[in-house]
């Protein structure tokens, strides 16, 4: 939880998501008014625009009216409310539901992102890659935005979770988590949501504020609960199907989703989820939390019951004050960390969801597949460069004496002879990178198998392994199939070039995310896909050439295991 250059350097890889290299003519591919009708930050265009604001792209919800834009065909609403202010006498608080307004509410732009430490912006090549957007940051951030293509029908609405662990990132911190182009071209309700972290979204302040405050240690993630009966209460009004809902997330994102999946109050919202490059956090207790809160509060001098003391404090000195009492409490971390990583074997305090035997009962995904989601199909996948953090460049006896105080000498010896044997096309750099991708796919076999251990809906696998051709020796990077699941690849230029291998990847990526959101089932035609069991690991490899594999980088990963 410290705020470190080495910490701040694992933030900024997570922001590291979408590649290609730049190519004359892309709009012959989709013709003259794609030009124009997608969103993009990369690039100026001098064709017709096709933004307008009639009167039409007005939608009812349970508060009130709410006035969005059409933008290349595709209705969108930015900013809706789906819960009141969170800051002052809120903190800590259960989301209130929004107070109702008379006027028509304008769903223009996209509201605060919760209060967080911003991008130092020092990993230029990782910042140019993924095009990052801090935003701007309130309290007030509980707020969703939609993309669809018409008002009325029954169409199945996707959800999406942002990353950064459970104390920072946005809904619209990429350019690659923008809806449009998924209402556009795969016919879905498309919606991302903000919500509470760090110390105002995980920080149990029961002991000063008393039972109203029993729920302060989850707050963040009944946040998401709130947003998804927003979703269950409204969507039909924006034609969306309220019994066709899937949840995904990548990175702290995924592990929002499978703490989601473990969470009673969600039974029911939830139809199909995906977890991406995450998941399976190892939470703590709620006693464990609670210390951690105790120490905390010692540490800012607040006394007994002053709950108002608290809540009027300024929210970087409360966040610095329990990073420092993290890093304090917290044991070192053991082996590879940083993004991808497998969950940690001792739970670690912070700012992290908790088991407190009401709001969560297990470590969804950690412990055991939870019953309560038995019933929900999942998509589960990493990418190959993880780890990727563009200022590393190391040599191989640099990268070996790296992983020797990770894994030990031996084991790192034979874990680069395995990784330079299985892939000789990738430089050193490269495959540094994926020793992070190694330990993904443990995670990814590991819920697999908890998730086929319920005998009910299935697990399909991914792995993600298209090599980017920008800003060489990237690989596939921590977020890098966001642009394409999304369909993005164009408003991503910068990581992905928007090449012609490009697109068609994304098409097939963005319509398996579709078809599943549609139908529980990620297959198309030419491309069918095969829910895996523990015995073969079938999974898809999503590249130039998408294939099916029984459990790729077998040897590889099971050298971490050994």
């Amino acid at each position: 939880m410290s705020n470190t250059n080495a910490e701040k350097d694992i933030v900024l890889n997570r922001r590291e998501a979408l590649l290609l290299s730049a190519t004359a003519g892309v709009g012959l591919a989709f013709g003259r008014s794609a030009r124009a009708m997608d969103n993009r930050k990369t690039s100026a265009h001098q064709e017709p625009g096709s933004c307008t604001t009639p009167r039409t792209a007005v939608a009812n919800t349970r508060y009130g009216k709410v006035r969005g834009f059409v933008d290349g065909g595709v209705f969108t609403f930015k900013g809706i409310p789906y819960g009141q202010n969170t800051g002052g006498e809120n903190r800590w608080l259960p989301a209130k539901a929004p107070a109702p307004w008379k006027d028509e509410y304008p769903a223009l732009i996209y509201g605060a992102n919760c209060m967080q430490k911003l991008h130092d912006f020092t990993a230029i090549e990782q910042t140019f890659l993924q095009d990052w957007d801090d935003g701007y940051i309130s309290e007030d951030m509980l707020k969703l935005n939609l993309w669809t293509p018409g008002l009325s029908g029954k169409r199945a609405v996707m959800v999406y979770f942002h990353g950064g662990r459970f104390d920072f990132g946005s809904s619209y911190e990429l350019p690659s988590h923008e809806g449009a182009q998924m209402a556009r071209h795969h016919d879905v309700v498309q919606v991302s949501v903000n919500h509470r972290l760090n110390v105002l979204g995980f920080f149990d302040v029961s002991e000063v504020g008393g039972s109203a405050y029993e729920d302060s240690r989850n707050v963040g993630m009944t946040d998401l609960v709130a947003a998804l009966k927003w979703v269950q209460e409204n969507i039909a009004n924006f034609g969306g199907d309220p019994d066709r809902v899937m949840i995904y997330g990548q990175s702290g994102g995924g592990s929002k989703v499978t703490t989601l999946l473990g969470m009673p109050l969600a039974k029911g919202l939830i139809h199909r989820a995906s977890v991406q490059s995450g998941g399976g956090a190892n939470l703590p207790t709620a006693e464990q939390s609670r210390e951690f809160a105790r120490q905390v509060i010692k540490a800012l001098g607040i006394a007994p019951n002053d709950i108002a003391a608290l809540q009027k404090m300024d929210w970087a000195k409360l966040n610095d004050a329990g990073n420092a009492v993290a890093d304090k409490m917290n044991p070192p971390v053991q082996g590879p960390s940083g993004p991808g990583s497998s969950p940690p074997s001792s739970p670690r305090v912070g700012y992290s969801p908790s088991v407190d035997g009401k709001i969560l009962s297990l470590r969804p995904f950690f412990d055991e597949g939870p019953e309560v989601s038995k019933d929900v199909p999942m998509l589960i996948g990493s990418v190959s460069e993880e780890g990727n953090k563009m200022a590393s460049r190391p040599t191989e006896d640099e990268w070996h004496a790296t992983l020797t105080k990770q894994i030990g000498s031996e084991k790192a010896t034979a874990l680069i002879a395995a990784m330079k044997k299985a892939h000789p096309e990738k430089s050193i750099r490269t495959l540094s990178y994926g020793v992070n991708g190694m330990t993904a796919r443990n995670n990814v076999l590991r819920m697999a198998k908890l998730k086929h251990g319920l005998h009910a809906a299935p697990a399909y696998q991914y792995y993600f392994t298209w090599q980017s051709p920008m800003l060489e020796d990237a690989g596939a990077w921590h977020t890098a199939e966001l642009a394409f699941c999304f369909d993005n690849t164009k408003r991503c230029e910068q990581g992905t070039g928007n090449t012609p291998e490009a697109q068609a990847l994304a098409k097939k990526m963005a319509t398996a995310w579709s078809n599943f959101a549609k139908t529980g089932d990620p297959s198309q035609p030419g491309l069918a896909w095969t829910p895996a069991d523990p015995e073969h690991g079938q999974t898809m490899v999503f590249d130039n050439e998408c294939r099916m594999v029984n459990d790729p980088e077998n040897d590889v990963r099971k050298i971490l295991l050994s």
